[in-house]
């Protein structure tokens, strides 16, 4: 079974078809920059442009970088326009694309379930937290294999700043850290997330999860247990297809 899963991420627009059966991409991805300014028009756009290159014509997955409440409205972005805030994405994308059916979530909780699914995740029982370092830092908070929604980790404070701003792979590109500097800042938000929620298990998810070799050595001092995520950043694809076939 085939159903096609859109990442939007603050800096690129992703998408593909996935095959379910496997929890893999069943062609290769699409992707366009995220417009600038990333408003709710613009970005749909982009999501037209997306899906439009497969010429999809079923129903659509869309992960979002902020908090989203009943698979389709916005409550929160951080990291693309503020004008999302209250919009009905599922309506505005839906529209944009057709009258296609189309759900709606988070974009750190879809690369979750694709992971506790078909990754790094998978079979583990207790808290287990994925983290996606992106533009910004999106997570996923799961207790028994059950997904707590919406807990936008990235945003708690850590030494007096919000611990995106300090941790996140933009952040590592914009101070031009080295990676093992920038491990360091991460290895203090985790000590954080870990003093706060005592996980057994983080995945580490987003683009650098494709060099887990240059940092996570450099991490110390974490009691849980630290890996890659193994789905990379085809996560979200993957978990936004995931839900819009099942509502997982």
């Amino acid at each position: 079974m085939q159903i096609f899963g859109v990442d939007i991420g603050g800096s690129g627009i992703k998408g593909a078809p996935v095959d379910l059966d496997k929890g893999d991409l069943a062609q290769e991805r699409c992707k366009v920059l995220t417009p600038r300014p990333a408003t709710p028009d613009a970005v749909a756009d982009g999501v037209k442009e997306v899906v439009g290159h497969f010429g999809w014509t079923g129903p659509v997955g869309v992960t979002f970088p902020g908090v989203v409440t009943d698979g389709t409205t916005i409550r929160s972005a951080a990291n693309v326009d503020k004008s999302w805030v209250d919009t009905d994405a599922r309506v505005l994308l839906g529209d944009r694309l057709g009258g296609l059916p189309v759900t709606v979530v988070n974009d750190a909780d879809a690369a979750g379930v694709a992971e506790m699914h078909f990754g790094a995740g998978k079979g583990r029982r207790g808290t287990v937290i994925l983290l996606t370092f992106g533009t910004g830092i999106g997570s996923a908070v799961f207790v028994d294999g059950v997904l707590v929604p919406n807990t936008e980790l990235g945003h708690l404070e850590l030494h007096g700043h919000e611990a995106e701003k300090r941790a996140s792979s933009k952040a590592r590109e914009d101070h031009d850290l080295t990676w093992e500097h920038w491990a360091h800042r991460v290895q203090k938000y985790l000590a954080h997330v870990e003093m706060l929620f005592s996980p057994e298990l983080f995945v580490i998810g987003g683009g650098v999860s494709r060099k887990s070799e240059k940092f996570l050595h450099h991490i110390q001092g974490i009691k849980a247990e630290i890996v890659p995520a193994q789905l990379q950043n085809n996560a979200g694809i993957v978990g936004a297809a995931m839900r819009a076939a099942t509502g997982i």
